[in-house]
């Protein structure tokens, strides 16, 4: 199987959002912050190995709490995972924090203050009209 065929995204696909429900319902951790989402699942062509990305809503220390939290977990949802999709191998899970959400809040927040600041710059500029 290809790297980008349609049947390895249609799993990882299936792998992102299976993920994504087991984390939420059957983790039970402390350490796995409540605002955790899988942005994204990555399974190998050989259904060996599979890359998961997190994004925490959260500081870095939170990030990291959860990561280990979920390394710790990751026997418990790959058993899980192979109850529910059936795959001929299921993936030995490696979890990647991922902060592509975090730096896209901060870079509208940066377009927002510049834009605020063009605004006020030309108020007053009309007003010395």
């Amino acid at each position: 199987m290809r790297k980008n065929s349609v049947k390895n995204t249609r799993i990882n696909v299936e792998v992102q959002r299976k993920l994504s429900t087991l984390i939420r319902e059957e983790c039970k951790d402390p350490r796995i912050h409540p605002m955790t989402s899988v942005v994204a699942a990555e399974v190998a062509p050989d259904l060996k190995t599979a890359k998961i990305y997190i994004s925490v809503l959260g500081d870095e220390e939170e990030v990291a709490n959860t990561l280990r939290g979920l390394k710790s977990a990751a026997s418990h949802l790959r058993s899980e995972l192979a109850k529910s999709l059936n795959l001929r191998n299921t993936p030995e899970l490696t979890f990647v924090g991922d902060r592509s959400i975090a730096y896209g809040v901060s870079m509208s927040k940066l377009i927002d203050d510049v834009t605020a600041q063009m605004q006020k710059r030309d108020s007053e500029n009309a007003t010395e009209e």
